[in-house]
């Protein structure tokens, strides 16, 4: 529900007052419990623009031509060669190498 700008105005005045809202609903005659609400409109109404983004990089993968390119090479350590091509997907790679350590 918004909240018009009477109500807003008071929310403000409030949060600055340093009163409890008991006691600057009494101050003001008006109903706690209405007053109450009013904040809880105005907090649920304020989280719900933040938007929640983080900021990532995207950068396009290295390719290389065919005819250069190479197997992966990894060297375990108990010495066996685990050999992957290019193409592998780094996700795939990141849970084999998490569940061989």
């Amino acid at each position: 529900m918004a909240l018009n700008e009477r109500q807003l105005e008071h929310i403000k005045i409030w949060q600055a007052s340093g009163f409890s809202q008991t006691d600057y609903c009494k101050k003001n005659g008006l109903n706690n419990k209405t007053f109450s609400r009013w904040v809880c409109n105005d907090q649920e109404l304020s989280q719900a623009t933040i938007p929640s983004l983080i900021a990532i990089d995207v950068t396009p993968p290295v390719t290389l031509p065919l005819e250069h390119s190479e197997d992966l090479r990894l060297r375990l350590v108990n010495g066996l060669l685990l050999e992957l091509p290019t193409t592998t997907s780094p996700r795939w790679l990141a849970e084999l190498l998490q569940c061989l350590s």
